[in-house]
């Protein structure tokens, strides 16, 4: 993996401006630093009664140091081993729901409900592992896709329309957990006044917002998050952009990430603005089958007892469900829906009384993620039936009277459509 994510040495470029007569109102020099410090253009401009030059940086933003990436990827056998994914005994609807997303990001994240115990968080936190490369610009913050403008950061964006080569490494997509006393400048991140007035530099610390890109936000017990950050969140899914204002500095960059939340309904419901964003809904239960809860424990213990032998028992299931997510990323273009099942997917949400046409957006794409998956070219309605109730469960009008389950109507008004 090491040698995967090495990165081009880094280079230290300056550019002397050549000092021309006192008359010369100013003069633009570019600088460059390496992938691991920043980029950007210093600008010299002369001042009255002064002999010497004033200094601005424009448009630079602290970075992560590549060298410390690679770091921590070779350190990872010292890191806190994660329960393997294919280790995790039932929960199948909240398993599938996550490797869908994984598959096809647009569909747009899961919101897993249940009670408490039922491992929700550790199966989230178990899909590390599976995560594929993607490709990224060396140095940047923000993850950018060097090929892909809707990902770019506002600096490499500059440089590809200037038809510079920017250095690329492979990278496993991102996991970032967004903990819920986070405050509001950790999250968007922050500017640093002081430079921006005493030194006139431009200098922004990315938050876990700019972490996240092209990657999963993680927020566990995300129905006790406060509304500040709900705010935030909602505003960042909505546009796909991270907007911080400080002081008469405005600073953007993309934030499109895989929104993962989890929580306990007894602990508090979802404001609908935010529950509306998650592009599925898993509800987890409590395993009643006394065999299986047996296993459960079982497993348990024998991670706990020894994680790097259970780790490795796994290892086989875990990289054969890595080949499995990665064929089916490379093939859901090719993945075909028909006509009519699109129709019948509309008419299920229309009677159903959805409101707002993601419903119907969601459960196209997730039947196509999950025939991808099965290594298939065609939706068939069995992979409609599958999803459906994950689509629209949390997007039905509630009744405080009605005792039945959501997804049970979802999967009623489904079969008599399809029938």
């Amino acid at each position: 993996m090491a040698s995967l994510l090495r990165a081009s040495p880094s280079t230290t470029v300056l550019t002397r401006p050549r000092l021309s007569s006192p008359s010369s109102s100013s003069s633009i020099s570019p600088v460059c630093f390496g992938p691991g410090k920043f980029c950007g253009r210093i600008e010299l401009k002369p001042k009255k009664n002064r002999t010497r030059y004033h200094v601005s940086v424009m448009n630079v933003a602290t970075e992560i140091n590549s060298i410390e990436q690679e770091k921590k990827f070779d350190s990872k056998e010292s890191a806190r081993p994660v329960y393997p994914f294919a280790a995790i005994v039932g929960q199948d609807e909240m398993k599938l729901c996550l490797l869908l997303n994984v598959i096809d990001p647009k569909i747009g994240g899961v919101m897993i409900m249940g009670d408490r115990g039922t491992g929700k968080s550790t199966t989230v936190r178990s899909l590390v592992d599976l995560l594929p490369e993607i490709t990224v610009v060396a140095g940047d913050p923000y993850n950018s896709d060097p090929r892909d403008p809707e990902f770019m950061g506002k600096e490499v964006r500059e440089k590809v329309q200037k038809g510079e080569q920017l250095p690329v490494i492979e990278t496993k997509i991102n996991m970032v957990d967004l903990p819920l006393g986070a405050t509001e400048d950790r999250v968007c991140g922050t500017i640093d006044i002081e430079k921006a007035l005493t030194e006139g530099v431009k200098a922004f610390e990315p938050g876990l917002l700019a972490k996240a890109n092209r990657g999963i936000l993680y927020v566990d017990e995300v129905n006790l998050l406060d509304d500040h950050l709900v705010d935030v969140l909602l505003d960042s899914a909505a546009s796909g952009w991270n907007t911080v204002e400080r002081e008469g500095i405005s600073i953007s960059h993309p934030a499109r990430f895989i929104l993962i939340g989890s929580g306990n309904p007894e602990e508090g419901e979802l404001r609908p603005q935010l529950l509306d964003r998650f592009g599925m809904h898993a509800q987890v239960g409590t395993v009643r089958d006394a065999e299986l809860r047996v296993k459960i424990v079982e497993e348990r213990a024998r991670f706990d007892s020894n994680p790097k032998e259970f780790r490795e028992s796994y290892e086989a299931e875990q990289l054969k469900l890595q080949e499995q997510i990665t064929t089916a990323r490379s093939n859901l273009s090719a993945v075909q829906i028909d006509q009519d099942l699109k129709v019948k997917i509309s008419k299920v949400c229309a009677e159903l009384d959805v409101d707002g046409l993601r419903g119907d957006i969601v459960t196209n794409r997730a039947a196509r993620a999950l025939a991808a998956l099965k290594g298939r070219d065609q939706v068939t309605a069995e992979d409609v039936g599958i999803v459906i109730p994950n689509c629209l469960r949390h997007r039905l009008r509630k009744d405080p009277l009605e005792s039945m389950d959501s997804g049970i109507l979802v999967t009623e008004k489904f079969y008599e459509v399809f029938s």
